[in-house]
C-alpha cells in the first residue's frame, strides 16, 4: 500500500511539474482609449473591474502556476472580450450606454464581480455605496 501511494504521489508530482511547461500568454496590451469619466466611478472600476476588463491586469504570482494560470488567463481574455475599459474611448456613445447598462445588470444579478475573484481580491467587494454609485452611472442618461 505504501508503495502504491508513493507511486501515485510521484506521478502527481511529475504531472504537476510537467504542466508548468504548458505556456500561457499573460498579456497587457497597450491602453488605446482608456475610460474617462467621473473620478469616483473610475476609481471603483479600477478597483473592482480592471483586472479582467482592461489591459491593465495585475497578474498575481499564482497566475503563473498551472493549472490556475489556464483558468485565470481564460477569464481575463473573456472579460476583455466582453468589455475592455482600455478601449472605452473608441466605442460609439450608444455602445458605451449599452455596456454601462450591461455592467449594472451583471452586478445586480450577482454575476460580477466574479465569485472566484472576490475572495482573493477583497478590495473588489462592492459596498452598498459602491452599488449606488455604479447604478447611478449605469442608468444615467447619455452625455451627448
Amino acid at each position: 500500500m505504501k508503495r502504491v501511494l508513493k507511486i501515485v504521489l510521484g506521478l502527481f508530482a511529475l504531472t504537476f511539474i510537467g504542466i508548468q511547461f504548458v505556456p500561457v500568454e499573460r498579456t497587457n496590451p497597450s491602453v488605446i482609449a482608456d475610460f474617462d469619466g467621473d473620478p469616483g466611478i473610475e476609481a471603483l472600476l479600477r478597483r473592482a473591474c480592471y483586472d479582467c476588463h482592461s489591459n491593465e491586469t495585475h497578474w498575481p504570482w499564482y497566475s503563473a502556476v498551472a493549472p490556475a494560470s489556464w483558468s485565470i488567463v481564460e477569464h481575463v481574455d473573456h472579460g476583455r472580450e466582453e468589455l475592455n475599459f482600455s478601449l472605452w474611448g473608441r466605442m460609439p456613445r450608444t455602445q458605451q450606454d449599452h455596456k454601462r447598462e450591461e455592467c449594472w445588470e451583471e452586478v445586480e444579478s450577482g454575476e460580477m464581480p466574479h465569485s472566484g475573484y472576490v475572495p482573493l481580491h477583497p478590495d473588489a467587494r462592492l459596498s452598498p455605496e459602491d452599488l449606488e454609485l455604479l447604478k447611478a452611472w449605469a442608468t444615467a442618461p447619455s452625455e451627448g
